[in-house]
């Protein structure tokens, strides 16, 4: 199942893609007459539905049963929308929070000489430095002049998660995303520690769906590529990743609880901009894209101020 936001003729709201058709599960509850759990957004709908993913499965197999004359009678009360009628968010476009994973891929250490590390390496992004699937990556040149990509598979927290262990750890992702880490090194590197050069406003692209965790059956063996005006920087695998997604749930959740819609960003392989010799670094009008198999590809565009 493919989980997406979206916004059609000014309104907010969240549905299931399927076959380049979205289900506006809002407007189903509202054409049956019942009230979608939550406040109309799928982080509020999975923090209040009593079981979100029953819930969203069994709207699916009812609208197997409607036949052609249903689905042209649920087209007319705009439950059904065409994808390209409607403006993709990002999937979560207001989480809690987003812990996101440093040098947490073997080929990435090596690239830059590191060491791995011992135990997981954790910071933040900042909600606010969310933005969607072909939305634009937006900096200031006075501000920073040294742009990276860095592609990222994204874990979706599905429920309330406090010192989850490894064995269970799985149990709690809802699925999986594609992460754009993007990066301004020289804050990053020159503040001395992340969270600014790593939350500015529209650092932080994902999407343009959450696939669920039952379509991803192992998470550490997909292909993950990163391209900047389709040459390929990027070209990894996720059977790199030194801390698996158990593990990191666990390790974030020992003192952190993450909260349904929280998303985990896991850390990107090796290719990022800043260790290329010379480095390489995005400039405006680049096109870049995240690329992992089975989860989705997520295309935003470069625009410098």
């Amino acid at each position: 199942m493919k989980l997406v936001s979206f916004v059609h003729h000014h309104h907010p709201s969240f549905g299931i893609l399927r076959n380049e058709v979205i289900l506006d599960v809002p407007a189903l509850f509202h054409v049956f007459g019942g009230a979608v759990p939550g406040k109309g957004t799928l982080r509020t709908f999975l923090s209040e539905a009593n079981d979100p993913l029953g819930t969203l499965t069994g709207l699916l197999a009812n609208i197997d049963k409607v036949g052609q004359v249903g689905m042209e009678e649920l087209r007319s009360h705009g439950v059904l929308l065409p994808v390209d009628h409607v403006e993709l968010k990002a999937p979560i476009p207001d989480p809690s929070k987003i812990v996101a994973v440093g040098m947490n891929y073997m080929d990435h250490c090596r690239e830059q000489g590191a060491e791995p590390p011992k135990n997981p390496v954790l910071f933040c992004k900042l909600p606010s430095a969310i933005t969607g699937p072909g939305a634009s990556i937006t900096w200031d040149s006075t501000l920073t002049r040294k742009v990276d990509f860095e592609a990222e598979l994204g874990v979706v927290i599905a429920k309330r998660a406090q010192r989850v262990s490894p064995q269970d750890a799985l149990s709690f992702v809802l699925g999986y995303l594609p992460v754009n880490d993007v990066s301004a090194r020289d804050l990053q590197f020159g503040d001395g520690q992340w969270i600014r050069g790593k939350s500015l406003d529209t650092f932080c692209p994902m999407g343009p769906a959450i696939v669920t965790a039952d379509e991803v059956p192992d998470p550490h063996a997909l292909g993950i590529r990163c391209l900047v005006n389709d040459v390929v920087f990027q070209d990894s695998n996720t059977s790199e990743m030194i801390f698996k997604v158990p593990e990191l749930i666990s390790f974030v959740t020992q003192g952190i609880t993450l909260e349904p819609g929280d998303v985990i960003s896991t850390g990107t392989p090796h290719g990022v901009g800043v260790f290329r010799k010379p480095s390489v670094y995005l400039k405006d009008g680049d096109r870049v894209s995240v690329e992992i198999e089975k989860v989705g590809v997520l295309n935003n565009t470069c625009s410098v101020r």
